[in-house]
């Protein structure tokens, strides 16, 4: 294999383990073969001789370290990193708002977990037995920490 071919094989890997770290982190795959692939180039670089080994395996360690520095660097992370926040919140359940034998009526299908409105607010629920259909009337049963045990008015 000609030293050309060799230098884009590790050329081809470190842009391969580039797109792992900065693309789509976490899955493995790409950043694997991205090694592989260096790691083949430098196999080569040897079996021309021992010094276009050495200088491959120096070459391709510093730009691989100076690639990740580069990456790692903070002003990096921050052109890539989302800049909005959420302004979601998670309904806490008042104490005092839903008591077991409380009444409502399904707002959605619980099969078996759905939407309620007791007392005037919709509350997540689940069905104590089976499914219950939309625009039933529901009984509470109990309340558990934030679980609104209900079942169908009979």
């Amino acid at each position: 294999m000609t030293l050309t071919g060799i230098i884009l094989i590790i050329v081809i890997g470190i842009i391969f383990v580039l797109i792992e770290i900065l693309v789509i982190p976490g899955v493995g795959v790409v950043g694997i073969i991205g090694v592989i692939l260096m790691a083949v180039g430098v196999y080569f670089a040897y079996k021309i001789d021992a010094m276009s080994g050495h200088i491959t395996l120096a070459g391709s360690m510093l730009v691989s370290s100076g690639l990740l520095a580069l990456s790692l660097r903070a002003k990096t992370w921050e052109k890539i990193s989302l800049k909005e926040e959420l302004t979601g919140k998670v309904n806490t359940l008042d104490e005092n708002s839903v008591k077991a034998g409380d009444i409502g009526i399904a707002s959605s299908r619980l099969a078996p977990i759905g939407k309620a409105m007791i007392n005037g607010h919709y509350f997540e629920v689940k069905s104590y037995v089976g499914f219950i259909d939309e625009s039933t009337e529901i009984v509470v049963l109990k309340v558990e920490g934030k679980n609104i045990i209900v079942k169908a008015k009979v």
